[in-house]
């Protein structure tokens, strides 16, 4: 393979150097021509480090010498390793300059199509930009059926899952009843099926829409496990933190509320009957 200088800054000084070509673009141009150079095979530029406590490292400095990142082999890890300087967080950009992604350094937040997380839920560890022609995120589950999404609670433990087939999706919460205790009959169930307001309302960013619903605070009082947040909350910039219904929750309640309906209609059908036949 051909060395060629291209320029000095004096003695043993280069601006330029290239390795395999004579047409030089950067400080550093590589040319190889190559069929063995392939995925698995070959290289076109090794860096090795022969101290097996050392590191094979790029390191990329700015114009005042201050490291800004590097690109490393983690031998902790056994991966391949891409570092921003304390403070720094590391971008990903496509054709044009244009940033694509990029991962914060401050939470670790992957931001996508976005170059700061989203004020309404700024602690998220995935924030996500869409664009009006395309899918936000689109999850499809494997030929063995497993399932596209599972959430696990602080211990490790699936607590749901988000399931899909042929021709339907389940959303799922954990129900077993290996991972419960004092399990009694549900009583009164009527009775907080009254206490429940249900509303017509539109919301302030929709407002040609009118929906069926419930005002989660006082859903709150009757049914608390279906929502989150607490009324009037705000985070430390006293920014609202709103809250949230997961009206799925109700399901239960209801079909309580619906067998202690029927027990009352049997009932009354029962006492009619034995008028009827007196």
């Amino acid at each position: 393979m051909a060395l060629t200088k291209i320029t000095g800054k004096g003695a043993g000084n280069l601006d330029e150097l290239g390795i395999g070509t004579s047409t030089v673009d950067s400080a550093l141009h590589v040319e190889q021509n190559a069929s063995g150079v392939t995925e698995t095979s070959g290289s076109t530029l090794k860096i090795h480090n022969t101290n097996a406590s050392g590191r094979s490292k790029i390191s990329l400095h700015n114009s005042a010498e201050t490291a800004s990142g590097s690109i490393y082999y983690d031998t902790d890890s056994g991966m391949l390793a891409l570092q921003g300087d304390t403070g720094a967080g590391v971008a990903f950009h496509t054709g044009g300059n244009t940033e694509a992604m990029r991962i914060e350094p401050t939470y670790g937040r992957l931001l996508i199509n976005r170059t700061s997380a989203s004020s309404a839920a700024p602690y998220s560890k995935l924030n996500i930009l869409g664009d009006s022609a395309v899918s936000v995120v689109t999850l499809q589950v494997g030929t063995n059926g497993y399932s596209a999404v599972v959430i696990l609670n602080a211990s490790g433990t699936s607590v749901g899952t988000i399931v899909g087939n042929a021709s339907s999706t389940a959303y799922n919460t954990s129900s077993d009843y290996r991972m419960k205790e004092n399990v009694a009959d549900m009583t009164g169930a009527i009775d907080r099926v009254k206490a429940l307001a249900p509303k017509r309302f539109n919301f302030i960013a929709d407002a040609d829409t009118t929906v069926d619903g419930f005002l989660a605070h006082e859903a709150q009082a009757v049914v608390p496990e279906a929502v989150t947040g607490t009324k009037d909350e705000v985070d430390e910039d006293g920014d609202a933190v709103m809250q949230g219904i997961d009206q799925s929750k109700l399901v239960p309640l209801l079909t309580g509320a619906l067998k202690e309906a029927v027990a009352k209609i049997e009932a009354l059908e029962a006492r009619v009957k034995t008028l009827e036949d007196a």
